[in-house]
């Protein structure tokens, strides 16, 4: 599969949210929409070109060691959003690639700042890190459930209505201090519906393989689904910048989702455009004196041959073996 950039750009346009914007997810996004193509018959082999390009430039981004890309992955409950990582990512050195996910904060991680624990799982430069649930948990599920932050004991002042829009405020700030310090941005909401959701729990618990991935909360949870949405919302209206922008994915489709995915992702590190070091004259000439060493050791690295030649003594190998053998015992006799 080639990747056309001019082509990519405008895929992975169809799901921006605009800045500032505000959408209504029932209305303006089909969780079920695929952007016109039907599922291909390799479709596995589609999304394995797109890895493989991805592969590419998570190289380079890595040899130059200068910048890093930060992917968030948001979604509600059974989106697919573990699948579509390893879909995604299973071509990428792990070298190179580290995965974070965020689960209900520990007392340590209470005892900080909300934004504490993201920072301390940002990707080094050269790397890409994904989030799985992020620092926007705490303007998402902390908004649908406000008794969890009793628990991070804020100053009384903070408290009330005012709050999601100051961490919205904080939460831009924060992603744009990192971006001037060379961690780009990529964040993906995956659009499932409530059917399909519906469909995807049922599948765990009727499929034994899949039970451990069932957990009886996440039933509990559905009965917020319009609170989520709109918590949803919001974050995209605040927090979508031209230095962060969101992109809302349909994910009822799972092959389309993991494509989509891989294409803004791709899309990105295009724009990004990292490159191979390119080593001074002074590296070059130390490079050359190494070479020669080298040649004087091994020759000029055009010889074919793979193993040392074998010594005139030697025994031959197979059937002629065993008949040399046997002509010099009948000459000791």
């Amino acid at each position: 599969m080639k990747i056309d950039p001019s082509n990519l750009k405008e895929f992975a346009r169809r799901f921006a949210v605009a800045p500032g914007s505000k959408i209504d997810l029932k209305k303006d996004f089909d969780p079920a929409d695929t952007a016109g193509y039907e599922k291909p018959e390799n479709a596995a082999n589609f999304l394995e070109g797109g890895v493989e390009f991805l592969a590419q430039y998570q190289e380079k981004l890595y040899a130059e060691n200068a910048r890093s890309l930060l992917v968030v992955l948001q979604a509600l409950d059974a989106a697919g959003k573990d699948s579509t990582i390893e879909h995604v990512m299973s071509g990428v050195n792990p070298q190179g690639c580290q995965v974070y996910s965020f689960k209900a904060p520990t007392p340590e991680e209470l005892d900080h700042d909300f934004l504490w624990r993201a920072v301390k799982a940002l990707p080094a430069r050269g790397n890409i890190g994904i989030f799985n649930r992020s620092h926007y948990e705490e303007v998402l599920v902390v908004r649908v459930h406000p008794q969890f932050l009793t628990g991070q004991r804020l100053p009384p002042r903070t408290r009330g209505e005012g709050l999601w829009q100051q961490r919205f405020e904080e939460i831009n700030n924060f992603e744009k201090y990192l971006v001037d310090n060379g961690t780009d941005f990529v964040k993906i909401y995956l659009n499932v519906s409530k059917d399909e959701q519906c469909r995807r729990q049922m599948a765990r618990i009727d499929t034994p393989e899949k039970n451990w991935k069932f957990n009886p909360g996440d039933i509990e949870e559905r009965k917020y689904w319009d609170d989520y949405l709109a918590a949803y919302e919001a974050v995209f209206e605040h927090t979508s910048t031209p230095w962060a922008p969101w992109y809302v994915v349909p994910a009822d489709q799972k092959w389309f989702a993991r494509i989509a995915v891989a294409g803004i992702i791709a899309n990105k590190l295009i724009e990004m455009a990292p490159q191979y070091p390119v080593v001074d004259e002074k590296g070059k000439q130390a490079m050359l004196t190494c070479r020669e060493t080298l040649v004087g050791e091994c020759g000029d690295g055009t010889s074919v041959a793979s193993t040392p030649a074998k010594s005139a003594s030697a025994a031959p190998a197979g059937p002629d073996a065993k008949k040399a053998k046997s002509k010099k015992k009948s000459k000791k006799k």
